[in-house]
């Protein structure tokens, strides 16, 4: 049989078990923060940032060219592959002797370029601040080293910006605030499909209406729940009986 549930019985279940519902909340906020601050490793950025043209000999004889340009933008994709490649990144990984194959410095290195100009962006991840800060500069070095010898007439590498180790490196992960974020919707999230549960599973009958949804057959009395203080007192020559707090049942036909 198909069973409806209003919003107001879907409020009634949420009130019923608000305080399960925050605790979960809370609970999963403070473990996340306790894991992201004792158990997650930071890990920092640094970037450095350099440009590529044609040959110093071809910028001077050649007028301005837009095709150049794109031409130039275009190359990104190729500066990227070739500064992930083994030949770059074995040497920078023997200049700072972090005993690390080419592939491992390659997970530690992003390429792109800024908002489709001709400015690369080489951008290292490391759990240390100062060698994010070695690895970025040390690939630009050598990438302005070698490029010239792999890419004919393209000599003309000039370095815009070097990473730099500030005073106080923050750490780009973990997000502690979105961290807890998650966590607390989800704790959230949890705790209203737990309260939901156990509502679906709670087949005691707890008032009136209950024996009717259940029987199908109307309430016809109600016993209340008397205790020995709502009792008259007694004639203490008759004897004290000792009264017992009474039982209230509902009876139904």
């Amino acid at each position: 049989m198909e069973e409806t549930i209003s919003l107001k019985e879907i409020f009634e279940v949420l009130k019923k078990r608000i305080w399960m519902i925050i605790s979960l909340a809370v609970g999963a906020a403070a473990l996340s923060a306790l894991i992201t601050f004792f158990v997650l490793t930071p890990s920092y950025e640094a970037s450095s940032q350099f440009i590529v043209n044609q040959s110093q000999d071809q910028s001077q004889n050649a007028a301005y060219d837009i095709n150049d340009i794109r031409t130039n933008v275009e190359l990104i994709n190729t500066y990227n592959v070739i500064i992930k490649s083994p030949r770059i990144l074995t040497e920078v990984s023997d200049e700072l002797g972090l005993n690390m194959t080419a592939g491992q410095l390659a997970d530690k290195i992003q390429v792109g370029n800024e908002q489709e100009s001709q400015v690369v962006n080489v951008t290292a991840t490391d759990t240390n601040p100062q060698r994010a800060v070695d690895i970025a500069n040390t690939v630009v070095n050598v990438f302005k080293g070698e490029v010239p010898q792999l890419m004919n007439g393209v000599d003309n590498i000039n370095i815009l910006t070097e990473a730099e180790l500030g005073p106080n490196p923050a750490p780009v992960s973990p997000n502690t605030a979105l961290n807890i974020a998650i966590a607390l919707v989800v704790g959230t999230m949890i705790g209203v499909g737990l309260a939901f549960l156990l509502e679906y599973l709670d087949n005691t009958i707890k008032q009136e209406e209950d024996i009717e949804e259940i029987l199908g057959l109307p309430v016809l009395g109600v016993v209340s729940t008397i205790s020995e203080k709502d009792l008259p007192k007694k004639n203490p020559a008759r004897g004290r009986a000792k009264v017992s707090e009474i039982r209230g049942e509902s009876v139904g036909t």
